[in-house]
């Protein structure tokens, strides 16, 4: 998309509907783009237009939107390259925004919605780089410690692997989650505080999903032969695992009532076979009414009939997504080039659903 101004306005398009989204003369912005990636100083605003579409956004609880920017060096993956947050209000008006001059080698900065604002999640291997921000945007430090935290209610996973890391809002603490079990190759933590973890034995047993609270397990399942384990996602009840074999994935490991009772689900209208970019291009994620979104980054997409999350049904969306994700029962799609270009292509932007997929709506410039 254009970059947006000061506010930001919201477009309908029906399910089958989509705009060119790469129409205009884009004659000049090859020289705006360079001039943006090596600027040391470079403006927000700058640095929104030349990215087109944002590479992430995330939700706080109060409804404001933190999305993140980059414009990277087109000719090559290394050289200059400009990052830019923005902060938009529940009203639909931009709050806060930064942009800093970076490096075509680093990683995007990318952030968690949480209580109270957004939490900036560390781009190494440790805590360094982590800082949260308020929904207006203030900068606050946040206190890092290598004494594992027992996970409660409203603790947020930070970062999965190498280490996994766990946030408190309450404290604005970053710390590793306790009890972690040696073998765990996954990891999230749901709304009560209870950890779940994908455990890979380095014996001929199986995978397994266990969950656990205050130090304590509570329960275990055997993912189901000739399986294993891939992608945890988890809320308000709802875990499911993606089943991979033979390099594919293959259906899902689901449960609707916190581990009570497990289901495998092998078909429920998703052609597993016809998902070609591999496990870890898969999208998982769950909605907060629990249902489940599945699909893969850069393709086809489908959503749970009901939060049973046996039966699915195709996504029809207003432009090519190179990502999805979910907040609540929101869908956000993003539309944008794989790579850094200086042209948009059809659609570029961020788009929203709010019943399911069946009308999309995006962020346009206003005035």
């Amino acid at each position: 998309m254009a970059a947006a101004s000061a506010a930001l306005a919201l477009t309908a398009c029906g399910p089958g509907g989509s705009d060119d989204g790469d129409s205009g003369d884009y004659g000049d912005r090859e020289a705006k783009y360079k001039r943006v990636i090596e600027d040391a100083h470079p403006r927000p605003a700058d640095v929104i237009e030349a990215a087109g579409a944002p590479t992430g956004v995330v939700r706080a609880d109060d409804g404001s939107l933190l999305l993140t920017y980059n414009a990277g060096n087109v000719e090559d993956d290394e050289g200059p390259a400009a990052t830019a947050w923005r902060i938009v209000g529940p009203d639909g008006h931009t709050v806060a925004e930064h942009a800093e001059h970076a490096d075509a080698e680093a990683a995007p900065a990318a952030f968690k919605g949480v209580r109270g604002g957004f939490v900036r999640v560390p781009p190494g291997e440790g805590t360094e780089g982590a800082y949260a921000l308020d929904v207006r945007g203030k900068p606050h430090k946040v206190i890092s410690t290598e004494t594992p935290l027992r996970t409660r209610p409203g603790d947020v996973l930070l970062a999965e692997l190498e280490p996994t890391l766990i946030y408190r809002p309450a404290t604005r603490t970053v710390a590793p989650p306790a009890g972690v079990l040696d073998d765990a190759i996954r990891f999230d933590v749901d709304e009560r505080g209870t950890a779940w973890s994908l455990d890979q034995p380095l014996t001929e047993d199986p995978n397994r999903v266990v969950w656990q609270r205050d130090g304590r397990v509570l329960g275990s399942t055997a993912v189901p032969k000739p399986f294993t384990g891939g992608i945890l996602a988890v809320r308000g009840g709802t875990v499911a695992l993606s089943l991979t074999r033979g390099g594919g994935v293959r259906g899902l490991l689901v449960t609707t009532d916190r581990g009570e009772r497990w289901q495998t689900v092998l078909t429920g209208g998703i052609p597993w076979r016809d998902l070609k970019r591999g496990p870890e291009s898969l999208v998982l994620e769950v909605l907060a009414d629990g249902r489940l979104l599945v699909g893969e980054e850069g393709g086809r997409y489908w959503l749970a009939d009901d939060r049973t999350n046996s039966a699915f049904h195709e996504l029809k969306t207003p432009a090519k997504f190179t990502s999805m994700t979910v907040d609540g029962t929101t869908l956000y799609g993003i539309a944008d080039a794989t790579t850094a270009t200086y042209a948009l292509v059809k659609g570029e932007g961020l788009w929203t659903s709010r019943d399911g997929g069946r009308e999309w709506r995006r962020y346009e410039q206003r005035g």
